[in-house]
């Protein structure tokens, strides 16, 4: 991922387009100055108490450093943790929800699963809106959006004055059958509206207009509890990037893998819960593309968690349902399995004597101890170095030394406790770490149906080089593949992503020759809707725009997501659509009914407005043995022993080594175990095979 010229050699009127991608300790930065191809990197510390603040730190080093000039910067995307954070903090905005009277149960009732089915003593969490601040409107609407009775606005202005001396900063109104007819959302919005202008309204009808009150509701819910502090982060974005001289109208990274513009992001928050997980899988499948490899298992290590994903044929996979904290997201999203492990996550002993790695985090205040911050507490990092593999050189470009003895010290409490030696304990940690990462990708291996072992291995983040050898060993991967900049490949998923929006539309028709045409029209309205969608976005090229609709056999109750081919419905051909539906139920359930009757349930439209092409130069391989800048002692789970230290900026392409040994650069380091042997190709990612 590195450029080709210096500095000084950067044209007098440059271009340049910056992704930027927060993390829970980690603030990364990618800069591409497009006339010459060269990237600029960085990670800054985040800043909890002052959102934002980071940001800024960071231009300021980049222009120091690299002699980038904000206001030569023509694209400007950013990914952000605030939605999310605020979900799982729960620290959003107080909520009242109008729902149909009678329903006012639907947020608690939601699906009747368990959390945890071999659990008898799980719990689900707390809604977001408590049970007092649900109010039932006396008002109904038939499935086939006829309405039945009007809205009783008597029983609204009851509902809001209640809601407002409750405490309520904003009102979601969600009521049966909206997806078929919004007409009364929308008016219950206007009269609050007119009633309490000073309170925000979402009805669900406008975020998410599905069938299926629950999703629908909480997907609303989920979009209104992050919306003011969203808004006001965005606000002060755009402010900031102003007072700096940014030309460049900022976009947001959205959890489908595509991009919107901040004005976009203050409203439809929830399309961005997930933009940071999303970019690093972007991110990682246009390095896969460009590496020519087409099956990967993204491991994404930050201080707080790590997150997989599978790209197949080159293409990240997407669907519904991602968890957002305790609850589920409705809305297309890049399919991303996260566990709370990561190179924070704290060790602990837990009452019964047993060592336990995570779900909680040092963060970046204070940070693991090694960081001589503050941090008192062992984490997975402090390990790395009680082990040796970590402590050799600065890292995060310089803005952290390792202190060795803090991490001695804290990793040494736990031993103590234990009664185990200290290298033990922090391999122990390190093992604990591995296998609950193992357990979480064999489920998502599972769930895909894919085998492991034809996959290769892409660790990333600023901790994934550092355990992705030793779990990709555990599965039984052959392969793993490196970036040259490990440390801020969700940050260039923000650089080279394309604008994307999702539409859907409930219709509920079985398939047949007499339906095609309520559904080529549902078809052609969603897609007036994306190209203008594009339109506000800034994009006026080319639009490319994916069909497609959830299916199922009559009698079923949920269905699947069918992809169809724009001449089936222009040509009328039912059997084709009836065709494709049958293969994609084979292929992900291994059965078919060839005579069974079809119900089209939801059609969806994805536009996409392709972004800038980019590349980065390939070097030619001349094969060479890489000779070590020095040797060191490590503690390689039996015993202390002395091997390679290599500095990633030495390697050339085609220079290969033997594990086991260390690889430091200013954004991570990399842990190569005993058996594996490394080499550089010619787009500077290090690949590591193992033996059969």
């Amino acid at each position: 991922m590195d450029g080709v010229i210096m500095a000084d050699e950067v044209p007098n009127r440059a271009d340049w387009k910056v992704g930027v991608d927060i993390g829970g300790t980690f603030i990364d930065f990618c800069a591409l100055e497009a006339n010459s191809g060269r990237l600029a990197s960085l990670k800054v510390l985040t800043t909890p108490e002052d959102p934002g603040a980071e940001l800024m730190t960071g231009l300021t080093l980049l222009a120091e450093r690299e002699g980038f000039d904000p206001a030569h910067m023509t694209r400007f995307v950013h990914g952000t943790t605030v939605g999310i954070n605020t979900i799982i903090q729960r620290k959003g905005a107080p909520l009242a929800l109008f729902t149909n009277a009678g329903f006012e149960d639907v947020i608690e009732l939601a699906r009747l699963r368990m959390p945890d089915m071999y659990s008898l003593f799980c719990s689900r969490p707390d809604p977001l809106i408590s049970r007092d601040m649900v109010f039932g409107i006396p008002v109904r609407m038939r499935a086939d959006g006829s309405e039945s009775r009007a809205p009783d606005m008597a029983a609204v202005e009851r509902a809001l004055a209640m809601a407002k001396a409750n405490g309520a900063q904003g009102i979601i109104v969600s009521f049966l059958h909206s997806w078929r007819n919004a007409a009364q959302e929308a008016s219950v919005k206007a009269a609050i509206a007119h009633l309490a202008p000073e309170l925000f309204v979402f009805c669900s009808a406008e975020v998410w207009p599905v069938i299926r009150e629950y999703e629908r509701s909480s997907t609303a819910i989920l979009n209104g509890y992050v919306h003011p502090r969203v808004c006001g982060y965005l606000t002060a974005l755009e402010e900031r990037l102003k007072d700096r001289g940014v030309p460049a109208r900022p976009m947001l990274t959205k959890s489908n893998g595509g991009l919107m513009n901040a004005a976009e992001g203050k409203h439809a928050c929830v399309n961005m819960l997930l933009s940071g997980t999303a970019s690093g899988v972007i991110g990682a499948s246009w390095l896969a593309r460009q590496a020519g490899e087409d099956r990967i298992l993204t491991l994404d290590i930050g201080g707080t968690s790590a997150d997989f994903a599978l790209i197949i044929d080159g293409e990240p996979q997407f669907g519904t349902g991602e968890l957002i904290g305790e609850f589920p997201l409705h809305i297309p999203s890049v399919s991303v399995s996260s566990i709370g492990v990561g190179g924070g996550s704290i060790a602990s002993v837990d009452a019964q004597g047993v060592l336990r790695v995570g779900p909680e985090s040092a963060g970046s205040t204070p940070g693991p101890a090694c960081y001589g911050r503050g941090g008192e507490r062992a984490t997975v990092t402090d390990a790395m170095v009680v082990c040796g593999w970590l402590g050799h050189s600065e890292m995060a470009y310089g803005q952290l030394s390792i202190d060795t003895g803090l991490a001695q010290r804290a990793v040494g409490e736990l031993a103590a406790g234990l009664g185990r030696p200290v290298e033990q304990t922090a391999q122990a940690i390190l093992d604990i770490a591995v296998s609950e990462m193992f357990v979480e990708v064999e489920k998502l291996a599972s769930r895909a149906g894919v085998d492991l072992r034809d996959f290769t291995l892409m660790p990333f983040g600023g901790g994934g080089p550092m355990l992705g050898a030793f779990l990709a060993r555990e599965l039984g991967m052959k392969r793993v593949m490196a970036p040259r900049r490990p440390g801020v490949v969700s940050a260039l998923g923000g650089l080279v992503a394309d604008l994307r929006g999702d539409f859907i539309r409930t219709i509920f028709s079985q398939l047949s020759g007499t339906s095609l045409p309520t559904i080529r029209e549902a078809f052609e309205t969603l897609a007036q809707e994306g190209r203008d969608w594009l339109v506000a976005q800034g994009h006026n090229a080319a639009a490319q725009l994916t069909l497609s609709c959830d299916m199922r056999y009559i009698g079923q109750s949920y269905e699947i997501e069918v992809v169809l081919s724009p001449e089936w419905l222009a040509d009328a051909n039912a059997a084709a659509i009836a065709d494709a539906f049958h293969r994609t139920h084979q292929r992900l359930y291994d059965f078919h009914d060839p005579d069974g009757e079809i119900e089209l349930v939801n059609v969806r439209l994805s536009a996409v407005g392709a972004g800038p092409k980019l590349s980065f130069p390939e070097i030619d391989v001349i094969a060479a043995t890489a000779i070590p800048a020095r040797r060191l002692p490590v503690y390689t789970g039996v015993s202390v022993e002395t091997i390679d230290l290599h500095y990633r900026q030495s390697l050339a392409p085609g220079s290969t080594f033997q594990g086991p040994a260390v690889v430091v650069q200013e954004d991570t380091t990399f842990a190569i175990p005993a058996g594996a042997q490394a080499s550089v190709d010619r787009h500077l990612n290090l690949l590591l095979t193992f033996p059969e």
